[in-house]
């Protein structure tokens, strides 16, 4: 892996050179992944909410192949996917995207335990799955065996039953919406209010899109994969449009067999 932007003068601590005094790639180690992607350091009055979206996309838009992510992204990307997980507090996604990828719970790390202890974190980020229906199998492990409860973000209105189902399984409902379905703008306070500030969003796209639309997006992780899927696949984010395009601004890039790993942040 090599860093493209931002540019310096000098080559990289996190680089190598070869014979001709030129930046080698290597593969680099989880703790120089997450020096890479830090979350923004507190203020004077403590840390404030910060959301990332993690999403991969084909040259050609395509945000999955046959439903799923996987086919388009690589190892680099997987290690990347890793890393910003063992940083957050929590992991938002949406139900449709927990039941294609198959969501289990996520699993503790021994090279990010004792950074996540000093942090305050628990052993792992909590998985929060946001749901209007509840039409989720709760017999899954995502629910019946997390290391952390996991989360399940729905309106003030769902039906009572599927909210004890839920409660039955070992989650914990959260209420982000005042009607039957989730308020996007209710999301990032509500996770707050649990203490949860570093938070991640691995879509899917439908999710994303309303985040975007209600303007809490704080950062978008985006890998470019140098693959074209063609088909009628989602882009990664859907859903409401916006008045104007929202305008973020490159934080980094770094590269890696073809693929690039960019990071841009709010303007």
């Amino acid at each position: 892996m090599r860093r493209l932007f931002p540019v310096t003068d000098v080559t990289d601590a996190t680089d190598v050179t070869d014979a001709t005094g030129e930046a080698a790639a290597r593969e680099w180690s989880p703790a120089e992944l997450a020096a890479a992607y830090a979350y923004p350091e507190p203020g004077p009055e403590g840390r404030e909410p910060w959301l990332r979206a993690n999403m991969v996309s084909t040259l050609d838009g395509a945000a999955q192949h046959d439903g799923r992510s996987q086919p388009i992204s690589c190892p680099a990307d997987m290690r990347i996917f890793g890393v910003l997980r063992a940083l957050a507090d929590v992991v938002l996604v949406g139900a449709e995207t927990a039941r294609q990828e198959g969501y289990r719970p996520a699993r503790a790390r021994e090279d990010f335990a004792a950074a996540r202890e000093a942090a305050g974190q628990g052993p792992t980020p909590v998985i929060a799955v946001v749901t209007a229906g509840l039409d989720l199998d709760f017999s899954l492990p995502l629910f019946t065996s997390p290391l952390v409860p996991t989360l399940v973000l729905t309106g003030a209105g769902a039906a009572p039953d599927r909210v004890a189902a839920a409660e039955a399984a070992g989650a914990r409902v959260v209420r982000a919406g005042k009607g039957a379905g989730v308020d996007p703008a209710r999301v990032v306070p509500a996770l707050a209010e649990l203490g949860h500030t570093r938070l991640l969003t691995e879509g899917g796209p439908r999710l994303l899109g309303q985040l975007v639309a209600a303007g809490v997006l704080d950062e978008l992780c985006l890998t470019v994969s140098p693959m074209l899927a063609a088909g009628d696949a989602q882009r990664i984010a859907g859903g409401p449009s916006v008045t104007l395009p929202r305008r973020f601004a490159l934080e980094s890039m770094l590269e890696e067999d073809g693929f690039l790993f960019t990071r841009y942040r709010r303007s």
